[in-house]
């Protein structure tokens, strides 16, 4: 079997996505390579949530639909998934709630019952419940439960046990799998932004929860002690940006993350950042829009948005990772060239990418760190017109004059008017965007994957739905994604000019085909759409492209 899929689905507060962590993470333990993607409503109860959790002994970069063991602990659930089963899948159902399912039937809540607080414990009868279809023994159960379920454990393991016991005649070892070598870490794509960031020298976060960026604060605020930085949650959007612009005024590396509605309130600070010349990194996180749109599901519909931020003319890098362990260390890329020329950067990212989970294989040692210019003697001016139109810094405290103007200013800070001085700025700006172009020239700007006469262009999480599908579908065709968005790396693409070629993404108008054909003047011969809040899912994505190919 080359990828094994399990799917727990119920409602909300029923330890759903609990259980697709723990079955994450005992597939992990295994030595398997892992994905689990979370899925669930805008609601605090009931509903419906689901998690997918595929794995595979290779690489895996996506979650597949159809799968092997499907896990239904409400009607609802059953109903939704009772045909997304793989050839040979087993449907797995609570049968004090489905009284007339296909499949196998299991009381969930009944053995619930027996014990504190049922609701929350059923999520833990899947995860026993796959241990057995697996072929782990009670007594390896026992032990992992005692790692994953720590509170209340007693009755935990009692519960565990009990499942353990009911299903084991019915799918005791159905699904053999091959053991791997040393286990992976696993981690959601937020997971990787905060520790990548924290690893590249992060002193502060400031941040407003909004889904699906709200998990960024809640990682680095658990851990801020161990990574000695600060974390602060302001009233709003507008006191984040502007806490974060006067921290880094002060020398302390500042990053803010958000969503689409919150990071509106943010962008005349972020003019701020740009005439005051003030690194900061952004991270943004795209759910579905217009307006609230829809909070916890995913679409790439910010990308024009990120790259035309701000009022007035400064440089801005903008990059999309294509995975977490891309995130981990673009975060740390991002803060350290925030640094390097003094300006705002946007991590744009989106709910599957920051809410998805899978195994990474990471060295922290290896994150970049700022190296910022920094003034070493003489009569100091904050804006000096360099060559290179970076200017070196100076914090407080400080004999010398240190003034960071959101006014046009000359190269002390002092604000002007006179049209001289304000063409010299402009111009001093501008030769600061060249000196980023050519830095990012000798930089990994573009990734490359396979190889073949065709190209499939994506960016940001789409990358990992489209991987996924070219090795289901056996496809030979070069996957071409570009880590930066802003400064285009157009001298990457210059070579797939004339290919035929292929753009997939999940927005409704084709943002990135249009990016690419105005600034690498490359005619894409079709384009996949997705834009029902849903990620790509590889089987279906598979069929699309070779039917485009």
């Amino acid at each position: 079997m080359d990828v094994f899929t399990f799917l727990v689905g119920g409602k909300a507060g029923e330890g759903v996505k609990k259980a697709g962590n723990a079955a994450a993470d005992l597939l992990a333990s295994r030595g398997l390579r892992v994905f689990q993607m979370d899925d669930y409503q805008s609601l605090i109860k009931g509903g419906h949530n689901f998690s997918v959790v595929s794995a595979s002994m290779r690489e895996i970069t996506s979650h597949y639909m159809r799968a092997n063991l499907a896990i239904n602990l409400d009607a609802r659930s059953y109903d939704i998934h009772r045909n997304h089963l793989a050839e040979g899948g087993i449907a797995v159902f609570n049968s004090d709630l489905v009284k007339e399912g296909e499949g196998v039937g299991m009381p969930f809540t009944s053995e619930a019952k027996r014990y504190p607080d049922p609701g929350l414990r059923v999520g833990l009868g899947a995860v026993a419940t796959l241990a057995v279809a697996v072929g782990m023994s009670a007594e390896e159960l026992n032990k992992f439960v005692s790692s994953a379920y720590k509170r209340g454990l007693e009755n935990n393991l009692a519960y565990a046990a009990a499942i353990h016991g009911k299903a084991s005649p019915l799918l005791g070892g159905k699904f053999k799998l091959e053991k791997g070598g040393k286990p992976l870490p696993m981690l959601y794509g937020n997971e990787a932004i905060a520790l990548g960031a924290a690893a590249g020298g992060l002193d502060i976060y400031i941040a407003y929860p909004m889904t699906p960026a709200s998990s960024i604060l809640h990682v680095l605020a658990s851990h801020s002690e161990t990574l000695r930085l600060a974390v602060v949650h302001p009233e709003n959007e507008i006191a984040v940006a502007n806490i974060a612009i006067g921290a880094a005024s002060a020398g302390a590396r500042a990053m803010v993350g958000t969503s689409g509605g919150g990071f509106a309130l943010m962008e005349e600070a972020l003019s701020l950042a740009g005439m005051t010349e003030t690194p900061l990194l952004c991270i943004l996180s795209s759910r579905p829009g217009p307006s609230t749109g829809v909070p916890t599901y995913t679409e790439q519909a910010d990308l024009k948005y990120a790259l035309g931020q701000g009022h007035g003319e400064f440089p801005m890098p903008v990059a999309s990772p294509g995975n977490s362990q891309e995130a981990f260390y673009l975060s740390a890329e991002l803060l350290a060239l925030a640094w390097r020329f003094q300006t705002p950067a946007i991590l744009l990212t989106d709910k599957h990418t920051s809410e998805s989970r899978m195994s990474v294989d990471i060295d922290a040692s290896k994150a970049a760190r700022p190296e910022p210019l920094m003034h070493s003697g003489g009569e100091y001016k904050r804006y000096l017109d360099t060559k290179d139109g970076v200017s070196p810094l100076l914090f407080y405290p400080s004999k010398e004059l240190v003034k960071w103007n959101s006014y046009e200013h000359d190269e002390k800070g002092i604000t002007i008017d006179a049209p001289e001085g304000i063409a010299r700025m402009h111009d001093k700006r501008r030769r600061k965007a060249q000196t980023l172009l050519e830095y990012m020239k000798s930089q990994r700007t573009v990734n490359t994957y396979g190889d073949g006469d065709s190209v499939i262009f994506a960016y940001g999480s789409t990358t990992m739905s489209v991987l996924e599908a070219v090795r289901h579908g056996k496809l030979k065709a070069k996957v071409v994604q570009p880590i930066y968005l802003e400064p285009f790396p157009v001298w990457e693409m210059e070579r797939y000019k004339g290919a035929r070629s292929v753009a997939v993404e999940v927005s409704s108008t084709g943002q990135f085909a249009t990016l690419l054909k105005e600034k690498g003047n490359i005619d894409i011969d079709k384009t996949i759409l997705k834009y029902d809040g849903r990620p790509f899912e590889p089987a279906e994505l598979a069929a699309q492209l070779k039917g485009a190919l």
